[in-house]
């Protein structure tokens, strides 16, 4: 195989792929290159396949430490677990290719992509699909498209298609698309917060200066409404379709040959689908009924037994795949052909009805704020726990020098017990990760930008029947407001579906499992009556009609604000919980937080014990913040940091070198006394100066609150230099 050398320019994205010159061994492998970021993508293949009928494919991001010249913190120095971004763009790039592989394609895929040097202007999750994608296409797998990503944010009111990372930094939009030709596979959105300075002219003229404007600052959550987000797509859709013809002439002529992989039969044994269709039909109908009530129903199991038994009765071969795969197109083809042709789902519900929603807050005595969201069969409990500066998740990301602090976290958790299932309950796995981004994508826009603490969500599934992830953004949503987080707006989300044979479609309002499963696209929409603050979208039909996403959206947004009327009528009902903890917000004058701190620190710390408080500080603003569990003790420190700030100012006096003053003893140190001069500042008194012979024993001499002379020997600004009248003589 001859190395090829392939250089790409299209979306302001300079590329270089490097093909047959690493990984040879492996089905596909390319060195990726754009800027300073490298990227070895390799694929391989098992060639025999799984007898379950699935693709098992596993794709794995991996971030060396080495490729940002560092070399990994902690006491193990070696990569080990991945990090949360790792794992994100691994899910992304999963969802990504996934749809590229021919149906019934059954071999385990493994899909690596490793980031060997870093660029801190490099989106890396762009590069990771390329990557991945360019190992894919060029291997012997017989995947015959490859795809683009594209990424769209907004700058100065202005779309920009792939910024770099420092723009993403200034955009208020991050869309990342993905798509083969003219087909989206995938999409994920979120709006991000930012202020506005608006000039507003005050009532008062200055004579001098005539009308003076005032300069204000709000907060804006920056929502996007469905016209504006339909018209980034549209962008992103064009950017594609012209990057997956340019990948694809530049890639083509280096496809390995392909292998001779049987693909498993996708055929349907017609005659035992009209068994099933003529004897079981209303038993299937009956499972459905159960299935939409349960995301792990065993009803269809059941049916399958009773198929089993008749054919093994007539003496008909039973092959219990077989009858499980007909079975299963049987039933699809009863749940799609209700929504269809009849506009009605498995559970009675019209196309755009939400399922009943029900609400309790703060039932949790020893939680800050808590939330039982119940929607369907879908019920999670979300905690909020509120904690300072310091609380914050720290983390590393490969294009960032230094440590990055995460101050809102959402973290999901999803028991087997929520689905019926009996399963050990361990760490948090891709697919938890994922949901608890993409509610925290929602919710963050809503979080205001100034909140100087940190706070941590936690949702915990305990029922599940479809977008157990949604729930835990409207449950989180209501949890911050119970522990008396100042939210911009309450956040609620809800899951689309969509079900099309081609010539007809329908959109469906609060998918179940059932539906998520048998339908063709799986459409996670958030945000505020002002619009829509975060999207998530797997594609399983391929392109999709603008059109129809239109309608999608706009349907989501009814469904979306009736859940919102909800929250709001359980936002009245909130009774504050007994264990939120008082704060205290106050500025006091920023020349006075030196007095607060005290000398060494011990003023301030002299205050938090007294009082059991924690206090932060704004040394520029002269911000103070003051939290504690007792409301009393919070106001009195409040108070007794006020008197101190409220202390007049004191001068420093200008002492006449050579002549004595009386002092009183504030502290005898082994080196020294430390002496509280006439104008109330202390200077020191240094053992040297205190008598001509030696001195071993300054408390023989001295005890705090004496009386004694000194003489100003020497005053630099506020140092002041002492000696005793008796070293002098």
């Amino acid at each position: 195989m001859r190395e090829e050398i392939i250089k790409v320019n299209v979306n302001h994205l300079d590329e270089i792929y490097e093909c047959n010159k690493v990984a040879k061994q492996a089905s596909g492998a390319v060195m990726y290159r754009q800027g300073k970021a490298v990227l070895i993508a390799a694929v391989a293949i098992d060639e025999k396949p799984v007898e379950e009928d699935f693709l098992p494919l596993t794709v794995q991001y991996i971030e060396k430490a080495y490729a940002a010249a560092k070399i990994p913190g902690g006491f193990i120095k070696r990569e080990t677990k991945p990090g949360d971004f790792e794992t994100l763009t691994s899910r992304i790039v999963d969802r990504s290719l996934r749809p590229l592989f021919p149906s019934g394609f059954h071999y385990p895929v493994t899909i690596s992509v490793m980031v060997v040097s870093s660029d801190n202007e490099v989106d890396m999750q762009v590069a990771a699909l390329h990557a991945a994608s360019a190992a894919l296409f060029v291997s012997d797998i017989p995947v015959t498209q490859s795809i683009a990503a594209v990424r769209i944010g907004k700058i100065d009111d202005a779309l920009v298609v792939n910024p770099t990372l420092s723009q993403q930094d200034e955009s208020v939009l991050d869309l990342l698309v993905v798509g083969s030709g003219k087909d989206i596979l995938m999409i994920e959105m979120r709006t991000m917060a930012s202020e506005v300075i608006d000039d507003i002219e005050v009532d008062t003229i200055d004579p001098m200066m005539g009308a003076t404007p005032l300069i204000m600052e709000h907060q804006e959550s920056n929502e996007i409404d469905e016209d504006a987000l339909v018209e980034a797509i549209a962008l992103a859709q064009d950017a594609i379709e012209k990057a997956s013809e340019v990948y694809s002439t530049a890639l083509g002529p280096i496809v390995r040959e392909s292998l001779q992989l049987e693909l498993a039969d996708e055929k349907i044994d017609e005659s035992l689908y009209s068994f099933i269709e003529n004897n079981y039909a209303q038993a299937v109908e009956a499972a459905i009924s159960h299935m939409a009530k349960s995301e792990r129903s065993t009803e269809l199991k059941k049916v399958r037994a009773q198929i089993m038994e008749a054919l093994d009765s007539e003496g008909k071969e039973a092959d219990k795949g077989l009858v499980t795969k007909v079975l299963e197109r049987y039933k699809k083809t009863v749940v799609r052909s209700m929504i269809l042709e009849k506009g009605v789902r498995a559970d009675g519900r019209a196309l755009d009805e939400v399922r009943p929603i029900s609400i309790e807050t703060n039932i949790l005595p020893s939680v800050h704020g808590s939330c039982l969201f119940t929607r369907g069969q879908t019920q999670v409990l979300v905690t909020a726990t509120l904690g300072d500066k310091k609380d914050a998740q720290m983390f590393e990301l490969i294009t960032h020098k230094g440590t990055q602090t995460e101050n809102f976290m959402v973290h999901y958790n999803f028991p087997g017990y929520s689905v019926g299932e009996a399963s050990f309950i361990g760490a948090p796995g891709r697919r938890e990760l994922g949901h608890g981004n993409l509610a925290k994508r929602a919710l963050e826009p809503a979080i205001p930008l100034n909140y100087d603490g940190t706070i941590r969500l936690v949702s915990e599934v305990l029922e599940s029947n479809g977008s157990s992830s949604m729930a835990t953004i409207c449950g989180g949503s209501l949890a911050l407001r119970s522990a008396d987080v100042d939210m911009l707006n309450l956040v609620a989300g809800i899951a689309m579906g969509l079900v099309s044979d081609g010539k007809r479609h329908a959109v469906l309002s609060d998918i179940m499992g059932l539906e998520d499963h048998d339908g063709d696209m799986d459409f996670k929409i958030a945000g505020t009556k002002n619009g829509i603050t975060a999207l998530q979208m797997d594609i399983k039909l391929g392109g999709i009609d603008l059109a129809v996403l239109k309608e999608a959206l706009i349907q989501a947004n009814r469904g979306k604000n009736h859940i919102l009327e909800i929250m709001e009528e359980a936002e009245k009902n909130i009774v504050e919980s007994e264990a939120l903890p008082s704060t205290e917000h106050f500025t006091i004058n920023p020349s006075k937080i030196g007095d607060i701190i005290g000398k060494a620190g011990a003023t301030i710390r002299d205050i938090i014990e007294k009082f059991e408080v924690s206090i932060d500080l704004d040394r520029d603003a002269g911000g103070v913040k003051v939290s504690g569990d007792d409301k009393e003790k919070v106001a009195a420190a409040k108070e007794h940091i006020k008197k101190i700030a409220d202390a007049p100012v004191r001068k420093q006096m200008s002492y006449e070198v050579g002549k004595t003053y009386r002092g009183k003893v504030k502290k005898v140190v082994d080196f020294g006394v430390f002496v509280e001069m006439p104008d109330g500042f202390d200077a020191l008194l240094h053992i040297s100066k205190v008598a001509k012979e030696r001195v071993d024993n300054l408390d023989e001499r001295y005890s705090e609150g004496d009386g004694i002379d000194v003489v100003v020997m020497e005053q630099r600004g506020k140092k002041v230099e002492l000696a005793t009248p008796e070293y002098l003589a």
